[in-house]
């Protein structure tokens, strides 16, 4: 399952990374690397971008980025 399709209020965590090398670093200095807890808070009414939470913080993303972060 990846992250865009996890329900809103459900914990995953991280499995795996598969993007672009540039985005793949940036999404791990954000937090996104393997064994991490990640929650989907909302989704935008159109469904794009996605508030999560992980790590004790909250942050946005576009669900074309969590499209490539592999979740269980």
């Amino acid at each position: 399952m990846t992250l865009d399709s996890l329900p809103s209020g459900q914990w995953a965590r991280v499995q795996d990374v598969r993007a672009e090398r540039s985005l793949r670093r940036r999404l791990f200095e954000l937090g996104f690397v393997p064994g991490t807890k990640v929650r989907v808070i909302r989704r935008a009414p159109l469904g794009d971008p996605l508030e999560l939470e992980l790590r004790g913080g909250r942050l946005s993303l576009r669900a074309v980025e969590a499209a490539g972060i592999e979740v269980a």
